[in-house]
């Protein structure tokens, strides 16, 4: 028998491509995607009796509450789903793999560029809760941590990726206003899911960092995916992340990926350089991530 891997979160961007691509690239498991249908994370008897169940050998932990403004109005369901429940999680794996998906939110964004030993120093909630469940994981030396960047694609419920958002408010005809001074290193799910598996198979531990080659601004990021939608170009106004009225926005949150490229068969290209190099359109163009993603 194939020994099982659970993956929570499996309704959401990361968690989904993760199940899609496992008959690829991860033939060896027996993939479990976990949603909350299946069982609550926060209810610790429901997840024990799940756990004696299923006896999984690794768990690759994507579910959390990741939208930073839903932290901020509900800090306290904020941290039982990503702290808490990452704590129980911990806690059942032992000596068994666990992999967390962290954020780049960790970062106070002044800086840019991050590796994994620059200090990290949240400025919001989201942040503060990855930041708490960071330091539970990695307490294990066993255990693994990934910082993920930005990441794009499409989700099952079609709310869980940024350009889903951006699509849905241009097809509503509002402007997006994208700022030129607030920079991430974004990458396509499908990356995500390939990296993952790989990394996986190498028996990890400690902390990496997961992101795309380059540092795009939002404005850039947006000129770039509105070459495979156009409906998004009309729709693109600059702004400054200066002028922003609302929670803490961390400017600069790219990172470097050195430490996990070194591990992987495949190059960690940018996102821009991604998305010029293969075609758009169709139903769901991300999906050329998952056959091939060499250049």
């Amino acid at each position: 028998m194939k020994p099982v891997a659970w993956i929570t979160g499996a309704g959401g961007l990361v968690g989904s491509y993760l199940v899609r691509t496992a008959s690829r690239w991860a033939p060896d498991w027996d993939v479990r995607g976990l949603i909350r249908q299946d069982v609550d994370l926060t209810d610790e008897m429901a997840v024990r009796r799940l756990w004696r169940e299923h006896q999984p050998a690794a768990v690759i932990h994507c579910a959390a509450i990741s939208r930073p403004a839903v932290c901020e109005q509900d800090p306290g369901l904020a941290r039982k789903v990503n702290v808490e429940a990452t704590a129980l999680l911990a806690s059942l794996s032992g000596d068994r793999p666990l992999l967390l998906f962290s954020s780049d939110q960790v970062f106070d964004g002044r800086q840019g560029r991050y590796v994994e030993t620059d200090r990290i120093n949240p400025i919001n909630r989201y942040g503060e809760t990855k930041a708490a469940a960071e330091k539970l994981v990695l307490s294990n030396p066993r255990h693994t941590v990934i910082r993920l960047a930005l990441t794009a694609g499409t989700s099952l419920t079609k709310d869980r990726s940024f350009v889903e958002d951006m699509r849905r408010s241009a097809g509503q005809g509002q402007r997006l206003t994208l700022f030129t001074d607030e920079f991430r290193s974004p990458l396509p799910a499908g990356v995500v899911a390939r990296a993952v598996w790989e990394l996986i198979a190498r028996k990890p531990s400690g902390l990496y960092h997961l992101g795309g080659a380059e540092r795009l601004s939002r404005m850039e990021i947006g000129e770039a995916l509105a070459t495979w939608y156009p409906e998004l170009a009309s729709r693109l106004q600059p702004g400054s992340v200066a002028a922003y009225h609302g929670p803490s926005r961390p400017p600069d949150l790219s990172m470097r990926c050195e430490k996990l490229q070194s591990l992987l068969s495949f190059p960690l290209t940018g996102f821009r350089s991604w998305i010029t190099s293969r075609p758009g359109g169709g139903a769901d163009p991300w999906d050329y991530a998952m056959p091939d993603l060499n250049p």
